[in-house]
């Protein structure tokens, strides 16, 4: 049986001599493993459509529960981010993140979505890499089942919680002076625009999603709390955040500072 879809690579791996195992984020039949055989030969019909963060019009065969790659039109290529080793590190971050949060088979097109647009963000219009990545991190985890509740403090419920503050495991606003009644955890800061911008990302359309501005510290403050409570809430890390780091410090980029631990309170 042959499947007519579009899809975006979020992961490849060579197999045998000449082929790959993908891992395919599809629009109608979710994430997806799928076999692209003989792709690595220069010759190949499939070589473009199954590069990693290519976006594809895709015809899959399927046998039983395995689906081979019969051909693959690539749509988008994201050259501007392939070419550039630092958005490329970020974009394959945003891909990893995109794995581990869409689950085999099950309908992903918002997923998709904000992947596809995250990409176009630094690819097409250019926009700061600090932002992109502290939306796509907020969005995704509100997609997911792990908004963050930022309409008011949790504990005291004022809508202007003083000197904010985003309790990390709990998911929760809360005012600094009530910070203690929420128990032990972390908790990171947000100052009041920094706030007002999570709550555009995780309230807000999706199709204004980047229309949002912050000064230089507001968004490492954002990019700060929206990075750490993405880790808290997946309870693991990832390596290629671990390497576009690597490469923020390397090339002196400036997107991200060393994350203060943040507030305990036992």
């Amino acid at each position: 049986m042959l499947l007519t879809t579009q899809g975006i690579i979020l992961r490849e791996v060579n197999y045998k001599e000449a082929d790959k195992i993908l891992t395919v984020l599809t629009r109608d039949y979710g994430k997806r493993t799928v076999k692209a055989p003989g792709c690595r030969r220069k010759t190949s019909r499939l070589t473009a459509g199954s590069q990693l963060l290519v976006y594809s019009e895709l015809t899959l065969r399927q046998r039983g529960e395995y689906l081979t790659l019969s051909e693959a039109d690539p749509q988008q290529q994201f050259w501007s981010v392939r070419q550039d080793l630092d958005l490329l590190a970020l974009a394959s971050y945003f891909a990893e993140v995109t794995e581990a949060a869409a689950q085999e088979g099950e309908e992903s097109g918002e997923l998709l979505s904000l992947l596809l647009n995250s990409l176009y963000a630094l690819d097409t219009l250019k926009k700061p890499q600090t932002l992109v990545k502290a939306a796509f991190e907020l969005r995704l985890l509100t997609l997911t089942g792990y908004e963050p509740l930022l309409e008011g403090c949790a504990v005291c419920g004022q809508p202007e919680p003083d000197q904010a503050r985003l309790h990390l495991s709990q998911g929760v606003l809360c005012c600094a002076g009530c910070r203690g009644k929420l128990g032990g955890g972390v908790s990171m800061p947000l100052s009041p625009a920094a706030l007002a911008a999570a709550r555009h990302i995780v309230l807000g359309s999706p199709k204004k999603l980047f229309s949002f501005s912050l000064s230089p510290a507001g968004l490492t403050q954002l990019g700060q709390a929206a990075e750490a409570f993405l880790m808290t809430q997946f309870e693991r890390g990832f390596r290629t955040l671990d390497y576009y780091k690597q490469l923020q410090q390397y090339d002196g980029g400036g997107a991200f500072q060393p994350r203060p631990e943040g507030e305990t309170n036992d």
